[in-house]
């Protein structure tokens, strides 16, 4: 349009019908034929108008990824000459309307990611030329139904992430041009009818609640590539053949494989298949055949002993990742296959010491080797035989020795290394000063004997560091990095022998915990990205008196614990600045002075532990303002005067506040009234201004 709003501006010889093309009127009035209309990402709001009705010659209407709300309009109806419908990405709300009776010339459909509720519209089903169908990501209700008389000529039909329930009807599997059928996350109950639609090429089922046999149909798909029936209640045994799949998905079911017949051609293409939790004993033996396999996923069956030899000896050239976590392995041959990038398998029950193969695995990104019976020492080589390594975990296994002979390289990209649970002694090594990208570092529950490693200080990345359960000892050293530990939300020193203050120049380069807000663009959970993988995090803590093993790590647990060492002297005030803490735990160590009013700051702390301590005075009354604390463990100490009442230290009981024999006032017995409450001592600071005074 031209500055002024008129379109014939454009040209002394303007079309006649374009005068009326303004900015003033509604461009559903406009005269002439309006045939497309391409309106993507244009930042448009509120409601589609009902004049919309009005362009009946309009066969192309796509106005994909803005902000329209409100209910479809019934008024497109009157669109009778109307081939593509795409409203993808709004926040189009309210019932589907039973409108498409007319609109017989649809081809496409599409109203993904919007809040649309109420039933799967049954007009939709007589449409006889409609190619493509997507209600993905919504809140669409009810049963499909179970006779249609058009969508004949339907190739693509998503419905994934809404609430339908009922059977699958037979027809969704008889559609002879259907080519990607997309049903998962439902709440589809009843069997799988047989598959009689010979283009289908892509099946996704998955998380819903289907049940029976796999059909062995499945094997006469001539074009099937990708099926995903995982997270069902499928059961039986499996008899598939197939020269074009390529990705099967079944874990979370119930079956088993056919060994009968001829399986040396089950599935010769197939490069990704995922059995995890099928009750599976074995290795497959149809994967004899699967010589481009990329992915092998057998996580959480019932496989015991070795790893068969045939499947050491296949020629996986191919092969990216392959976990066999939680299962019944008590040992593994060498593994051949050079281009792996994630092995894992945690929870089994392999003994004997560190297999060295592993240090010829240069691709190597992601190890986990956590939870079995491994002994003996590290080999030298695990800290640097991969330059691409970036998880090795090793907690929970029974290593011994000094781990100070592991050697980092200065190229070493490792962001998570897990060593917890072990009986490692020595020094950390210092070439972990080396991991300039670590993120995670938990080593706790061995037998470490050292100084505080101040080399850690210049580890940026640093956000979780575990020393708990070991025998470090002495004070933690003044920083000089220029940014020590500014990205760190978990910091556990628990159960060592630490002694000195705790400084205030420590806590003030917490910058992390001081900070109130989130990147909403990054995971809720810390992790090491792959190429094939998200692997989260893990870290075993003291969480509200338990040793918890945290299987994810969430961003927004932020931990100070420090319990259980010779640590003296006053809280310092700045602790209060660490606004996002959940857990502060200082119990049994020797500080005195007061409890700092400023932890009254700390409005998201859901366990304070100061108990065991040399503790004095009143507790502050800004300790009523923690309104998210569930635990509060105050006992042993030396507090006086009433106990503050209010918001959630109302529902805390007496064992929070025990051995404090100048306490009174509820939870406790002791009135108040019934003892004189002696006026609390000066702090330190005081004492040293009225003796300048």
């Amino acid at each position: 349009m031209p500055p002024n709003g008129d379109a014939s501006a454009y040209c002394e010889y303007a079309y006649p019908k374009m005068i009326s093309w303004n900015k003033t009127s509604d461009c559903c009035t406009w005269d002439g034929f309006l045939n497309s209309m391409l309106l993507d990402g244009c930042q448009f709001t509120g409601r589609l108008p009902e004049s919309i009705g009005n362009l009946s010659q309009l066969t192309t209407m796509s106005l994909t990824h803005n902000s329209f709300s409100g209910p479809l309009p019934s008024v497109i109806s009157n669109l009778v000459q109307l081939e593509v419908l795409d409203l993808t990405g709004n926040q189009v709300q309210g019932q589907i309307p039973d409108c498409f009776t007319n609109l017989q010339k649809l081809t496409q459909l599409s109203l993904p990611d919007n809040r649309l509720v109420g039933p799967f519209p049954f007009t939709i089903a007589n449409l006889t030329n409609l190619q493509t169908l997507d209600l993905r990501s919504n809140s669409i209700t009810g049963p499909l139904p179970s006779n249609v008389s058009g969508l004949q000529g339907l190739s693509f039909l998503y419905l994934s992430n809404n609430s339908l329930h009922g059977t699958a009807p037979t027809w969704l599997f008889s559609l002879q041009l259907l080519t990607t059928l997309l049903l998962k996350n439902n709440l589809l109950t009843g069997q799988i009818e047989e598959l009689n639609g010979m283009s289908l090429m892509k099946i996704d089922l998955s998380n819903n609640q289907l049940y029976g046999q796999i059909p062995k149909s499945i094997s006469t798909l001539p074009f099937l590539g990708f099926l995903d029936l995982s997270s069902n209640n499928l059961s039986g045994v499996l008899e598939l053949s197939s020269d074009s799949l390529e990705y099967l998905v079944l874990s979370n079911n119930r079956i088993s494989w056919s060994t009968s017949g001829n399986v040396s051609n089950s599935l010769p293409n197939l490069h990704r298949l995922e059995l995890s939790s099928c009750e599976m004993k074995a290795f497959p033996e149809f994967l004899r055949s699967s010589k481009k396999l990329e992915v092998l996923q057998l996580a959480g069956n019932k496989i015991q002993g070795q790893i068969p030899s045939w499947v050491t000896s296949m020629p996986w050239d191919s092969l990216l990742y392959l976990n066999l976590s939680y299962n019944h392995l008590s040992g593994m041959d060498a593994l051949p296959w050079k281009n792996l990038r994630v092995l894992d398998v945690r929870f089994n029950q392999i003994q004997g010491q560190l297999p060295l193969f592993i240090c010829n695995l240069k691709a190597l990104a992601i190890l986990d080797l956590s939870r079995n019976k491994f002994t003996g020492a590290i080999p030298r080589c695990f800290g640097n035989f991969s330059s691409q390594l970036v998880v090795l975990n090793l907690e929970g296994n029974r290593l011994q020795r000094t781990i100070n002979s592991m050697v980092f390289a200065k190229d070493s990209r490792l962001r998570y290394l897990g060593l917890n649970t072990n009986f490692l002694e020595g020094p950390l090594p210092e070439t972990l000063a080396n991991c300039k990208y670590l993120e995670v570092l938990d080593v706790g529950n061995n037998r470490l004997k050292d100084i505080f490693p101040a080399w850690l200080q210049n580890l940026t990345e640093l956000q979780v560091l575990v020393l708990s359960y070991n025998r470090f000892f002495g004070p933690i050293s003044i920083f000089k990095a220029k940014s020590p530990f500014q990205k760190l939300q978990i910091f556990a020193l628990s159960c060592n022998e630490f002694s000195g203050v705790l400084s205030t120049e420590l806590l003030e380069s917490f910058r992390a915990m001081m900070s109130l807000q989130s990147n909403k663009s990054e995971s809720k959970y810390l992790h090491a990205t792959g190429n094939t993988t998200n692997y989260p995090y893990s870290v075993n803590m003291t969480s509200k008196g338990y040793e918890i093993e945290f299987t994810k790590i969430i961003r927004t647990l932020t931990t100070i614990d420090l319990s259980s060492n010779m640590f003296h002297g006053r809280i310092p005030d700045v602790i209060g600045n660490l606004y996002s803490l959940k857990l502060l735990n200082l119990s049994n160590n020797n500080f005195s002075g007061h409890i700092p009013p400023a932890i009254g700051n700390l409005k998201f702390l859901e366990t304070l532990d100061l108990s065991r301590n040399q503790i004095g005075g009143e507790i502050p009354m800004q300790l009523t303002n923690l309104t998210s604390l569930e635990v509060l463990n105050l006992s042993c100490n030396h507090l006086i005067g009433r106990i503050p009442q209010g918001n959630q230290l109302r529902t805390l009981g007496e064992d929070s506040y025990s051995g404090n024999s100048g306490l009174c006032g509820f939870p406790l017995t002791k009135s108040c009234e019934e003892m004189h409450v002696p006026q609390a001592p000066p702090d330190e600071d005081m004492v040293v201004d009225l003796f300048l005074a």
